[in-house]
């Protein structure tokens, strides 16, 4: 056994590499596109207890360029009951082995991992991405490398400051606190809009000590098991994580009513993980422990102006907040609210942003956004955005182009509502389509109470003012509107270690992933204390004679 408790600087967050042209990075990058375009399909197999496998009933799915559908990038095993109950055992005959690893063993793959990716692994991991989900360079390098990078290196430093947290001793007595992992393996259920996320759900609690089964999105699968064979060249144990890809119908009900369960880290729909909650609770005398449930899902997220607010800035954040990766991030505005005096200056400036936004092949840096996942994606939107031409309290600005004949493209889309209530001020799209609703400029205080009533969710929210108090009177009437606030800001673009993200009501559990409170869930703490003189006699003082 090493002696000495480990120490490492304290990590800084990821740079991100700008691509710009004729440097050897975009070089590279561009050479790992094209290698991956052209290559002949590979087959992704699950892994199960380190072994690959190929599923014997789901059958085989198939990772599809979202940007030219007909393009088939690698096809997939598909588990079914059995390949689920199967990475199940496997994750509990490892758990005793993993979990009685040192810690700094088991933060050692996972800053291994980190040096991999942020170096040869890199290149790979955001062609991956660019190519199974459209996305641009820049929206794969902040989220696919640094990103990814930050949750490994930074998870690692929040476990090593968890473990200092220790209870006070009195005379005679040593308490400790022992930070177990859970009692039963974790579902980690993946969402396809960031690869970064599909990588920290399953190793945060896997850096606790515990074992996890993971159900990627079928349409994020080339990353994901990019990932799954970075973490396996970066030393994880066989069964730590068992990759198991399939319909959710089939590898959900048999993990989450396994006796087994021991948490839940959920990012996906508000509708999904309601389902979920509801089979553990139907469960709940079932299980070994009572399951931790952790999830980020669903969000509605808005921009309010001031009048004071900077025209321009509150432009460029529209612009940026709601159409980078075609509207795709749970973070992504979707609505807002904007003075009738700010309104024609602010709208000029959207149109002309947008007129030079083009949309296409992410193999084409020239182009700010790509296509829609899939074509279920694409209807939704498409039917959202008939629907607004057809809404007698709303206007179509600008966009709604709407093509499929290639790829799943929606071009970006400004729709000006007159009722703040409409439905698309409410309803969640998770596509290029900002809705906005002009007030009037006395009625400041009364729309910020229509903002926060207006949505179920609570995830993510932006104030542009630059006037102090309208900032602050803001900031106390939503309050509870979004998990993370921004000023003067677009509402997306949370980093590691800076703005722990998160939101409550339908947006999830505000469990703040990159920070210790997320780590924090993983853990079922045992309190010991150890008395080094004790008792020989049941008698104490009071009980002598008068």
């Amino acid at each position: 056994m090493t002696g000495g408790t480990p120490s490492f600087p304290a990590p800084r967050n990821e740079p991100a590499r700008s691509y710009q042209p004729g440097s050897a990075e975009r070089r590279a990058l561009k050479e790992a596109l094209a290698a991956m375009w052209s290559r002949e399909p590979p087959h992704l197999p699950l892994v199960i207890g380190g072994e690959e496998a190929r599923a014997a009933v789901g059958g085989a799915g198939e990772c599809r360029a979202p940007h030219d559908h007909r393009r088939v990038l690698a096809t997939f095993s598909r588990a079914g009951r059995e390949e689920t109950l199967a990475a199940i055992d496997a994750a509990e005959r490892a758990r005793p082995g993993w979990a009685g690893m040192a810690w700094a063993d088991r933060a050692a793959v996972f800053l291994k991992a980190a040096e991999l990716l942020a170096g040869p692994w890199r290149d790979t991991l955001n062609a991956a991405t660019m190519l199974g989900q459209s996305k641009t360079a820049h929206q794969a390098e902040i989220d696919a490398a640094c990103e990814l990078v930050d949750f490994f290196r930074f998870n690692v430093w929040f476990l090593r400051r968890m473990l200092d947290e220790q209870p006070a001793s009195a005379p005679g007595t040593w308490n400790r606190l022992d930070l177990r992992p859970l009692d039963g393996f974790v579902f980690a259920v993946t969402p396809f809009n960031f690869t970064s996320i599909a990588g920290n759900l399953p190793t945060a609690p896997a850096l606790l000590g515990n074992t996890v089964v993971w159900k990627p999105a079928s349409t994020a699968v080339l990353s994901a098991a990019c990932i799954m064979r970075l973490l396996e060249a970066a030393g994880l144990p066989p069964g730590v994580i068992n990759f198991v890809p399939g319909a959710a119908g089939v590898v959900g009900p048999a993990a989450l009513t396994h006796p087994a369960l021991g948490g839940v880290h959920f990012t996906g729909s508000t509708e999904v993980f309601q389902q979920m909650w509801a089979t553990v609770g139907a469960n709940i005398g079932a299980y070994r422990q009572y399951p931790r449930l952790v999830g980020e899902t669903g969000g509605k997220d808005f921009i309010f102006a001031h009048r004071s607010a900077d025209a321009a800035a509150l432009a460029t954040a529209m612009v940026r907040g709601a159409f980078e990766y075609q509207g795709q991030k749970c973070s992504a505005a979707s609505r807002a609210y904007v003075p009738a005096a700010l309104w024609p200056e602010v709208k000029a400036l959207v149109g002309r942003q947008l007129a030079e936004v083009r949309v296409g092949d992410p193999r084409d840096f020239r182009n700010f956004m790509g296509a829609l996942i899939d074509g279920a994606a694409f209807r939704t939107l498409a039917a959202a955005i008939e629907f607004a031409r057809h809404s007698p309290t709303a206007q179509v600005l600008f966009g709604g182009r709407c093509d499929d004949a290639t790829g799943w493209f929606v071009g970006p889309t400004v729709v000006e509502v007159a009722d703040p209530r409409h439905d698309l001020m409410q309803r969640e799209l998770f596509g290029p389509l900002l809705a906005v609703y002009v007030y009037d400029d006395a009625r400041y205080d009364e729309t910020l109470q229509v903002c926060d009533a207006t949505s179920p969710y609570a995830l993510t929210g932006a104030i542009f003012a630059r006037d102090r108090e309208a900032i602050t009177r803001a900031t106390a009437a939503l309050r509870m509107a979004a998990g993370n606030f921004y000023v003067n800001d677009k509402p997306t673009g949370a980093v590691v270690g800076q703005q722990p993200f998160g939101g409550s009501r339908a947006s999830g559990t505000n469990d703040k992933a990159g920070s210790a409170l997320n780590l924090w869930r993983w853990t079922s703490p045992r309190t010991i204390k150890e008395t080094f003189d004790p008792p020989r006699d049941f008698r104490y003082p009071f009980m002598a004679e008068e």
